[in-house]
């Protein structure tokens, strides 16, 4: 057994610890909650474009942009055989297995595709980039430098680049893995298909809209405005077409920032109640130890005292 001096030190060292899982289970705690309010605000803008986009619905087969699937056959200059994927992780650890969710369902995807060589990476966040990187993916672009609280124009220049690209020709489809945020307890990573955007699930989304996605507001859902459209239909769904993959980028990152920070909270909340058991058991040890020091000592001293007698 220990002497009763190491276990004091280790019963310290443990306090310590717990001193500073709990005040980064807290900071985790009020990143969070900024980081839930923000994806909640920016899902009421998005119950605004589902508005707009259901009053078009029945005009969506008159629109030809590159943007909707069905038109690279239509069009050689855009036949791209390459396939983009934007991983979307974190800068740091100590968030449980938020990252090795996301990394692992990317490298699942891509095991998927037979040609390995024709898979390039947006990396946005160390810990994704790194991994990719180990495994001998070719990362085209990486975003490490994003602020903590988000803005649109943050996230213009990931958008940007994935736009042009595409329109160049250069891919046939762009996969967004990301953390979907469920409650502070449930995050469920995901990979979403932004473009080519199909026509076919977009208007499955838009009837569907009212029955499962809960999140927007019922003053959009249930009270529609009609819209008057004036002008060539075509171009301004061409319009929006960017604008909505700009937005789905936007929201899957809101989404992943505040997965991360519930992770973290979470990680940081099991470390602290992990150390409290452990000063538990190590002050039980502690007790046994000295009771066990003490009683030696008496057996000793009444040893003594019988042979003096």
């Amino acid at each position: 057994m220990a002497s009763t001096k190491e276990i004091k030190r280790r019963i310290k060292s443990v306090k310590s610890t717990k001193k500073i899982t709990k005040a980064m289970e807290l900071v985790a705690a009020s990143k969070m909650r900024k980081a839930v309010a923000q994806t909640l605000a920016s899902r009421l803008y998005a119950g605004y474009s589902w508005d707009l986009l259901t009053s078009m619905s029945g005009r969506l087969e008159e629109v030809k942009h590159i943007f909707f699937d069905g038109i690279r056959a239509e069009n050689p200059r855009h036949s791209g055989a390459r396939t983009l994927f934007v991983l979307i992780t974190s800068n740091g650890s100590l968030c449980g297995g938020y990252n090795a969710q996301a990394i692992k369902k990317a490298i699942a995807l891509m095991r998927e595709i037979k040609d390995l060589e024709s898979i390039d990476i947006i990396s946005v966040g160390k810990k994704g980039d790194g991994a990719m990187r180990r495994v001998g993916r070719n990362v085209v672009a990486s975003f490490t430098e994003l602020p903590a609280i988000l803005s649109l124009r943050d996230i213009t220049p990931i958008a940007s680049f994935i736009t042009s690209e595409y329109k160049k020709g250069i891919y046939k489809e762009v996969f967004v893995i990301y953390t979907d945020f469920i409650s502070a307890l449930s995050q469920i990573p995901k990979v979403r298909q932004i473009l080519p955007i199909s026509k076919i699930e977009l208007k499955q989304a838009i009837d569907e809209v009212n029955t499962i996605d809960q999140n927007i507001p019922l003053a959009i859902t249930k009270n529609q405005s009609p819209y008057l459209i004036e002008g060539d239909t075509g171009k301004l769904v061409e319009m929006l077409a960017e604008k909505l993959v700009r937005m789905q980028i936007y929201q899957m990152m809101l989404e992943s920032g505040a997965s991360e920070q519930s992770a973290r909270m979470v990680a940081m909340k099991n470390a602290s109640e992990a150390a409290g058991e452990m000063i538990d058991d190590l002050t039980l040890v502690f007790n046994k130890a000295r009771q066990a020091g003490i009683t030696q000592e008496i057996s000793e001293i009444s040893a003594g005292m019988a042979s003096v007698s």
